[in-house]
């Protein structure tokens, strides 16, 4: 495997990064929070309405008090970070070599409300398995971007559909000098990489995904070919469907949502806690500390507007082109407590499926509460280009 990473020293274009984020930020941080002003409303005790009053107390309370953003700061420093800039935007991303010098290079893309911090417990498994109790073959070579408008990469002025990612993905990776590559991603970052597959690069071998975001056409026969288990599934994404606002405004009018979530870091904790909790359905799988440092990476770079407009673009993009046939090959990993893919509309739209599997563990955000499987998941879906 031909593989000649470029790093920051002998590439003006990559430059070494470290978050560094001012005691002044925090400061203010701390008076946000001291100054909130609760709603008060009739079923703010449960998650019928949203996020619940005294859930978002006891967070906050924890934030404010207990939370130590200077020890989740070091962790995200132990590893490699670069930025570089991209079609006008810059481009913020870990990069890890793994000791295994025929590593596979992988992107891990992360999703929306979600940032690189999500792939923390995931790195070591993945770059050095030998250390882990794996095989050594298993190895990757890691390159975790914060999406465009995401996070560490700041906040963006242009439209940036999942295309444009995709595209400056392919490019990060061409960058970095990787000559072949998979990607694995989750919510946004499994769009972006369904994207990289429809786009078809010489250098991409093929894809993990823990989400193809495949629905009914309409079809009646399509409808009865479903199988008893395949309703049920279609009865969990309905009740997703009906639940999930935060999609409704965010393709609608997502600007005028992030004058309170640039302005409140309760609202930008509870925007975001709405999903990562599921709704209410499995509220703190995720531990405070990795949902409040993620949390972090959307407050302290003020990029709840750029991050919620991705939906905004991604629609306007979708009724520009139309669908496009990913013809890349593809694993999926439907994960036990998150949107559950159907195969039958999935092959419908994915031409080339070669590796499925079904987790009995694991939410949206997999790569925080059921690492394990879900690294091994990966390695299983990649060994067939090693």
């Amino acid at each position: 495997m031909k593989n000649n990473p470029q790093h920051a020293p002998s590439t003006p274009a990559i430059k070494p990064y470290k978050l560094q984020v001012p005691e002044s930020a925090l400061a203010e941080l701390r008076l946000r929070l001291e100054l909130t002003r609760w709603p008060q409303a009739g079923g703010a005790s449960d998650w019928n309405y949203g996020v619940s009053v005294p859930y978002a107390k006891e967070l906050a309370a924890y934030w404010k008090n207990g939370y130590d953003w200077r020890a989740q700061e070091e962790r995200l420093n132990r590893n490699p970070q670069f930025v570089t800039e991209i079609d006008g935007a810059a481009i913020h991303f870990i990069h890890v070599r793994s000791p295994e010098p025929d590593a596979l290079p992988l992107l891990l893309l992360h999703g929306w409300p979600s940032s690189v911090m999500e792939f923390n417990d995931l790195i070591g498994p993945l770059s050095d398995p030998k250390a882990y109790g794996g095989d050594p073959a298993d190895a990757f070579h890691l390159v975790i971007p914060s999406l465009p408008g995401f996070g560490l990469s700041g906040a963006t002025e242009e439209a940036w559909p999942v295309s444009r990612i995709a595209a400056a993905m392919q490019e990060l990776m061409s960058r970095l000098g990787y000559e072949q590559y998979g990607s694995h991603g989750s919510d946004l970052g499994a769009m972006v990489s369904r994207e990289l597959g429809v786009m078809q690069p010489p250098e991409l071998l093929g894809i993990h995904v823990l989400q193809l975001f495949s629905f009914p056409s309409g079809d009646p026969g399509e409808m009865a070919k479903l199988t008893e288990a395949d309703g049920q599934r279609l009865a969990f994404l309905s009740l997703f469907a009906e639940r999930a606002g935060f999609s409704a405004i965010m393709e609608k009018r997502p600007l005028t949502l992030s004058y309170g979530l640039a302005d409140s870091p309760i609202g930008q904790m509870c925007w975001i806690a709405d999903l990562f909790c599921g709704f209410g359905d499995h509220v703190d799988f995720i531990g405070r500390d990795a949902f409040l440092t993620n949390v972090m990476l959307y407050w302290l770079t003020n990029t709840a507007a750029s991050s919620s407009r991705i939906y905004y673009d991604n629609n306007k993009m979708s009724q520009a082109i139309g669908f496009k046939r990913n013809e890349t090959p593809t694993g999926v990993a439907v994960c036990a407590h998150d949107f559950k893919s159907i195969r039958l509309f999935a092959d419908r739209d994915n031409s080339n499926i070669v590796h499925w599997s079904e987790l009995s563990e694991g939410t949206h955000f997999a790569a925080l509460d059921a690492p394990g499987p879900l690294a091994q998941d990966i390695r299983s879906m990649f060994r067939r280009f090693r």
